[in-house]
């Protein structure tokens, strides 16, 4: 049975090709991200067809970021997709605005902190304020949990303190810039192996080109599920 802590991220031009490889992966993969590049390519319709007619579970990535009664409105109306997870930026009044909208459905508000293909250097050229990128990393997470998230996205580097904070207790964390040992970083900086972010404390890992670019995305989805299987992915603190 396919392992749900993986999550391949669909990141190809268009629903067509994104319907194709998720026939050619099968039953190995039960979790699926569409993201804000597909949005234009039929990716609300690739959603609905995914998860009404092939069972699969759904993370739609479209980091929502706006006023908060244009947040509420966007969030309502994904609401009825009957998607599981949905991204919006980590700003409290963002994370407030989207559970509201959510509307006590099942659909899962995640918090971006700070993308993982940012590092430092980065931030400061986008004015971020001073400071060890790890630590803002973790005080965005403490006060979306604050404000109601259902969960939050994060590199692997910072999963394990963020698992500590008592506001995640029940909590979710879903981390990106995951890599297989022996895969091309691509525009990733703060990465991590799949057993390492596990172990770590992350509920779901994102992976995209280490699958869809593989000469078979199902071995390779299917040896993802089989390192997260691992001795080296238990988590200490969960036994």
């Amino acid at each position: 049975m396919s392992d749900d802590r993986l999550i391949v991220a669909l990141d190809v031009p268009n629903a067509i090709e994104a319907l194709h490889l998720t026939q050619s992966i099968g039953d190995a993969v039960s979790f699926y991200k569409i993201g804000l590049g597909m949005l234009t390519g039929g990716g609300l319709a690739l959603a609905n067809e995914l998860k009404q007619e092939h069972g699969k579970r759904i993370f739609l990535d479209m980091k929502l970021f706006d006023i908060g009664q244009t947040v509420e409105n966007a969030v309502r109306g994904l609401a009825q997709f009957d998607l599981d997870f949905l991204t919006v930026h980590g700003d409290p009044h963002v994370v407030r605005a989207a559970k509201e909208g959510a509307g006590g459905k099942d659909l899962k508000i995640l918090a971006v902190t700070i993308l993982t293909s940012l590092d430092r250097a980065d931030l400061d050229n986008s004015l971020i304020r001073d400071g060890d990128i790890a630590d803002l990393v973790v005080e965005r997470a403490a006060r979306a949990f604050e404000a109601g998230a259902d969960g939050i996205i994060a590199s692997p580097n910072e999963a394990a303190r963020i698992r500590a904070l008592p506001q995640a207790e029940g909590r979710l964390i879903v981390t990106p810039g995951v890599r297989p040992y022996g895969t091309a970083d691509d525009d990733q900086k703060r990465i991590a192996t799949p057993a390492s972010a596990v172990a770590a404390g992350a509920d779901h890992i994102v992976v995209g080109r280490p699958v869809w670019r593989a000469p078979s995305p199902r071995d390779a989805a299917l040896s993802i599920q089989q390192e997260l299987r691992s001795p080296q992915a238990q988590q200490p603190n969960r036994g």
